[in-house]
C-alpha cells in the first residue's frame, strides 16, 4: 500500500530537504546502473554496432572457420576495403549437414582472430551460423546487405545441393529475407591447391561488388539465391554463364570396414555427437542403464564387415558393423546449359535457386539480364 504525506502537515523547509534527498538517491541509482552495465563482460552483450558507412556482409561456410577458402575470401574482401565483414562459421567441417538446425542443445560461440574482420566460430551447422547471425542475438545490426557462403571446396551442383551445408546457409539467409550467394570451387583431388582458392576469391570480387551495388539500388533479382560454381582453373575461366540446376550428383559408395584396420571408424559416431547429446546420454535413468549393463554383460561383441561374410551368431553375441561413405568423382554427358557441365567446360556457373519452383523460369530470365548488365558495368569500371 502506498502512503502519501500531505504538504500542509510538514514544514516547507523539511519538504524541500526531503525532495533534495530523493533526487540525490535517484541520481545515484542511475549512475550505479550505468556503471554496472558498462562493466558487463563482453559475452553477455551483443557485438558493437558495425560501421554503417560501408555495406555489411555476413560471411559463413560449411568447411569450418579455418578453411583456406573462407580465409582467402575474407582477405580479398578486406583488401577491397569497400565492405564491413562479420564472419560466423562452424568450428568444424559440416559440408554435408544439409539444412539442419541445432535444437534443444546449447550452441557455443567463440571469438576468433581473422585479419581485421569480426569473426566467431560456432559449434553448430552452417544454417545455425546464418540463423544466429541474422537473429540479432549475436550481432547488433538492423539488416545486412548480402550473406555469402564460401568459398567451399567441392561441388554443390545438381542434387548435391540437397546435401550441401554451403547452399543451405545461403538458403537460410534467403528465408530470413536477405539476398545471398553460395560460392563453391570445383576442387580436384591431387590437382588443386590453395593458390587456386586464392585465385577463385579474386575472381568472385566483381560479382560480389556488382551484387552489393544493385541490391542497394533495388535492381538485384529477388526471391532467389545465386549458386556460384568456380571451375578448377580459375585463371583460365571462360567467363560467367547462367545455368540450370542439373539432376547430377556425386555417386555414393558405402564400404564395410574393420575397426581393427580403421581405429577411427569405431569412434566416428561418438566424435560427431555434440557435447549436449553426450551429457544427455550420461544422465539417463540409472535403473535403465543398470538393466542394459546387466543384459549386455553376458554378450560378446562380434565385429563383421558385411552380412554376407558374417555367418550366423547366437543370441548371446551382438553384431557390430562399421561402414564408411565416400563420394566418388564421376561425371556424365549433359546439356551445356546445366550447372556441372558448364563448370566442366571451364565456365563460372551461376545457377539461381528459388524457394518456389513455380517462379523458376521468370527468375532465370531476370538473373540472365542482371548478369549481362551488372558484370558489363563492373568490367568497364
Amino acid at each position: 500500500m502506498a502512503t502519501s504525506v500531505k504538504n500542509n502537515s510538514l514544514p516547507p523547509s523539511l519538504i524541500s530537504n526531503l525532495n533534495q534527498v530523493l533526487l540525490s538517491r535517484q541520481q545515484h541509482t542511475i549512475d550505479h546502473q550505468s556503471t554496472n552495465s558498462s562493466s558487463l563482460p563482453s559475452h553477455s552483450r551483443n557485438v558493437d554496432e558495425p560501421d554503417c558507412s560501408k555495406p555489411l556482409l555476413p560471411i559463413t561456410n560449411c568447411e569450418g572457420i579455418d578453411s583456406p577458402g573462407l580465409v582467402f575470401l575474407v582477405q580479398a574482401l578486406l583488401s577491397d576495403a569497400r565492405f564491413t565483414l562479420h564472419v560466423c562459421a562452424p568450428q568444424s567441417d559440416k559440408s554435408v549437414a544439409g539444412h539442419s538446425l541445432t535444437v534443444q542443445e546449447t550452441v557455443a560461440v567463440c571469438l576468433v582472430e581473422m585479419s581485421s574482420a569480426t569473426a566467431f566460430e560456432v559449434s553448430g551447422t552452417p544454417v545455425d551460423c546464418v540463423s544466429l547471425a541474422l537473429s540479432g542475438a549475436l550481432f547488433s545490426w538492423s539488416k545486412p546487405v548480402l550473406v555469402i557462403s564460401g568459398i567451399n571446396r567441392g561441388s554443390s551442383c545438381g542434387r548435391n545441393m540437397f546435401y550441401s551445408g554451403a547452399v543451405a546457409a545461403a538458403r537460410e539467409a534467403l528465408i530470413c529475407g536477405v539476398p545471398s550467394l553460395c560460392l563453391s570451387f570445383d576442387w580436384k583431388k591431387d590437382v588443386s591447391g590453395e593458390s587456386d582458392l586464392k585465385n577463385a576469391a579474386d575472381l568472385c570480387l566483381p560479382l560480389i561488388s556488382a551484387a552489393v551495388r544493385d541490391i542497394e539500388r533495388g535492381k538485384f533479382p529477388e526471391s532467389c539465391l545465386l549458386n556460384i560454381e568456380i571451375p578448377s582453373s580459375p585463371l583460365a575461366n571462360k567467363g560467367f554463364k547462367l545455368t540450370r540446376q542439373s539432376l547430377w550428383r556425386s555417386p555414393l559408395s558405402w564400404k564395410a570396414v574393420s575397426a581393427n584396420r580403421h581405429p577411427a571408424a569405431g569412434q566416428y559416431l561418438s566424435n560427431q555427437q555434440s557435447l549436449g547429446i553426450k551429457l544427455a546420454q550420461l544422465s539417463r535413468d540409472a535403473s535403465a542403464a543398470g538393466a542394459a549393463r546387466r543384459l549386455n554383460s553376458h554378450r560378446k561383441n562380434v565385429e563383421i564387415e558385411s552380412v554376407g561374410i558374417a555367418g550366423k551368431f547366437n543370441g548371446q553375441q551382438t553384431a557390430k558393423k562399421y561402414f564408411r561413405l565416400e563420394l566418388l568423382e564421376e561425371t556424365e554427358k549433359a546439356d551445356d546449359n546445366l550447372d556441372f557441365k558448364a563448370v566442366e567446360d571451364g565456365y563460372v556457373a551461376v545457377t539461381p535457386l528459388s524457394l518456389s519452383s513455380t517462379d523458376q523460369s521468370k527468375i532465370e530470365t531476370e538473373v540472365s539480364s542482371w548478369i549481362s548488365a551488372a558484370l558489363g558495368r563492373e568490367q568497364r569500371n
